[in-house]
């Protein structure tokens, strides 16, 4: 198990304040509690949820410094959604929508941004039912949600308009980003991940439908 600590998360986050890092210390003990009652997270992942969770979901937040609107689908467990929130709270006028359609972890997710008054807003609904209630992000993220092409399917309409992606990917992800050509071209800038050796950070920007060969 890795400590947490106010180093990691500035080396993962970028600047970060000791009030913002204490209160994602309470946010993951909180989180553990919760998923006693609710799986939230792979059980191989929980002696670990500060890097393998926060710190993952942080490192965004060095990628897209200036970002104010961003939306995250899926967003489960609240890995990236929540801890961005977090984080955005140090960004004046900066907000993130949480689609997540399970009612239970969407119950987990208003309860943390209740408790920690966070610039979030929980949207409770299917992905392809939430575009009317999300308007213009920036940003659009996912974590362990789907594979790369129907990602791109479901962020499209927000994707084709302007918004950038930032989505995790693991080792397979090569395989994913040939696939997903097949039906869409798109700029690709890949970050290496900061907490796993193997993963990345896609960051996925002018989508539009692939021109026929």
């Amino acid at each position: 198990m890795s400590a947490a600590s106010w180093e990691s998360l500035q080396e993962a986050a970028g600047p970060v304040s000791r009030e913002t890092f204490e209160r994602l210390v309470a946010f993951e003990q909180l989180f553990l509690k919760w998923n006693r009652s609710i799986n939230l997270a792979a059980p191989s992942t929980l002696d670990d949820v500060w890097r393998r969770h926060i710190l993952d979901s942080a490192q965004l937040a060095r990628i897209e410094p200036e970002a104010r609107r961003w939306v995250d689908l899926g967003s489960g467990g609240g890995f990236p959604g929540l801890v961005l929130g977090f984080l955005l709270a140090e960004r004046d006028g900066a907000s993130i929508d949480l689609v997540e359609s399970n009612r239970k972890k969407a119950s987990f997710l208003q309860a943390v941004v209740g408790q920690f008054g966070l610039p979030a807003r929980v949207v409770a609904r299917r992905i392809d039912d939430s575009y009317p209630l999300v308007a213009a992000p920036e940003i659009v993220t996912a974590r362990a949600l789907a594979a790369l092409p129907a990602l791109l399917d479901l962020a499209a309409p927000w994707l084709t308009k302007g918004a950038r992606a930032l989505f995790h990917k693991g080792r397979d992800y090569r395989a994913e980003v040939e696939e997903s050509t097949h039906r869409w071209a798109f700029d690709l800038v890949e970050h290496p991940s900061l907490t796993d050796p193997h993963g990345v950070i896609l960051e996925v920007t002018y989508l539009r439908p692939a021109t026929p060969q």
